[in-house]
């Protein structure tokens, strides 16, 4: 008999035993000797069972350890990594309930603690939210099906861009505890002496930035013939499931205000800078106006003695702004103009309305390695087949649950403003 089949007697027996004391309960009396007879033999069957499912997953940790490819003889964790597909591993896991070759390996290597979950790469994805993958929509969504008889290319909806990562923020792996981070606050001062003078003695400052894993999750429900039929499940999986976690925490990283269980960003920590626009036009800043703003923005993260790679993100809307912006002679000044070179990302993640209106958008700048994005897991994939109003459909649910966090390694490393209009400017701004 499979594992997963004794894990279901042993939830069913369970639950039957949980019945007869809840109806007890509610009756307000004693079990009777029938229901008690029922429940010792229901509690000999449970421990049996559990004993039964002690040895598969003992003879199946065996089995993927024997089964799994070594990772130094084909091509180190990257190759693993590359080979390893979460179609084949779903679609496995669901069977047999255990996973062989690269995701068997994989797994072995990576395991998240549980017996009902498997572990996938990071990598594989580019952050909860639920979706439903079947051959068909739910009758409230829209039309449309997964499943056809000549099925071309599934075709992605539109997503935001991730834009911490490419701007360049600093990614740590592998965390296992919390992680406190010493950092210096200031320094001891040197100071002139006379000719044989003693030394006066200063002593520095240090703080520490502290992480801890925080979750995001993911869910869908799959149906039985999407496993079965759908050949763009692998596809699906990857690049939909993985990248709303990944979303999430890209939207954490520079908007999280630490509550409800999220990481706090760059915005929500305590000492980055707000500038104001302090246009005379709050609706149509001069390109005089505009300098001054990025000037005082750049100055801000330069005079703490801030450098190394610096750049700008905001929302595409900040940029089709900008573009409109030209000089006396008609020459476009742009987006390149205004933020003197600087690198820049964009991304609907960054609010188009996060000022005093709908029309004002936020702009931020820093040193975008002194933003530290940790991982304290794989993205963990359980596939629970066991819900109620999955057993008589065939289908699972498929959870995803990624353990990270966010800290800002100095609070005067970035800036940001939330004054900048985007949508007042009925034709191009002349200087």
């Amino acid at each position: 008999m499979k594992i997963h089949e004794l894990r279901e007697q042993k939830a069913n027996r369970v639950a039957e035993m949980r019945g007869l004391v809840d109806k007890a309960e509610t009756e307000k009396r004693d079990l009777t000797d029938g229901e008690r007879g029922r429940f010792d033999a229901l509690k000999g069957e449970v421990s049996g069972l559990e004993v039964r499912i002690g040895q598969r997953e003992t003879l199946e940790n065996l089995e993927r350890h024997a089964e799994a490819t070594p990772v130094g003889g084909t091509g180190g964790v990257e190759a693993l990594e590359a080979r390893y597909s979460i179609g084949k591993a779903i679609d496995e896991f669901s069977r047999t309930g255990r996973l062989t070759g690269a995701e068997g390996e994989f797994a072995a290597e990576r395991r998240s603690g549980r017996k009902d979950s498997f572990s996938a790469p990071v990598s594989l994805f580019l952050g909860g939210e639920r979706r439903y993958v079947g051959t068909q929509q739910p009758a409230a969504g829209p039309g449309g099906a997964l499943v056809a008889t000549n099925l071309g290319p599934l075709i992605d909806r539109p997503r935001p861009n991730l834009a911490v990562a490419k701007l360049g923020a600093t990614t740590l792996t592998g965390l296992t505890g919390n992680l406190d981070l010493p950092r210096q606050k200031s320094s001891g001062t040197a100071k002139w002496v006379p000719e044989h003078g003693p030394a006066t003695g200063s002593d520095p400052q240090f703080e520490k930035v502290s992480m801890g894993p925080k979750t995001v999750t993911g869910k869908y429900e799959v149906t039985r013939r999407m496993m079965i039929q759908a050949p763009q499940i692998e596809q699906v999986l990857r690049y939909d499931l993985g990248f709303i976690l990944a979303q999430a925490l890209d939207l954490a990283a520079v908007m999280g205000t630490g509550a409800n269980d999220a990481p706090r960003g760059i915005k929500g920590t305590p000492g980055v800078h707000r500038v104001p626009g302090a246009f005379a036009d709050p609706q149509k800043p001069t390109i005089a106006e505009l300098d001054d703003l990025v000037a005082t923005m750049t100055s801000l993260v330069e005079d703490a003695d801030i450098g190394g790679s610096t750049g700008f993100l905001a929302h595409p809307a900040v940029k089709s702004t900008l573009n409109r912006y030209r000089g006396a002679d008609g020459a476009l000044i742009g987006v390149a103009g205004i933020f003197k070179g600087e690198p820049t990302a964009w991304s609907t993640q960054v609010p188009a309305n996060g000022g005093t209106s709908t029309n004002l958008a936020q702009i931020f700048y820093g040193n975008w390695p002194d933003l530290l994005v940790g991982y304290w897991s794989s993205v963990d994939i359980m596939l629970n087949p066991y819900a109620a109003e999955m057993a008589d459909r065939g289908g699972a649910y498929l959870h995803a649950f990624l353990d990270a966090d966010v800290a800002v390694r100095h609070p005067e490393s970035f800036v940001f403003t939330d004054d900048f209009p985007t949508k007042a400017l009925a034709s191009s701004v002349i200087q």
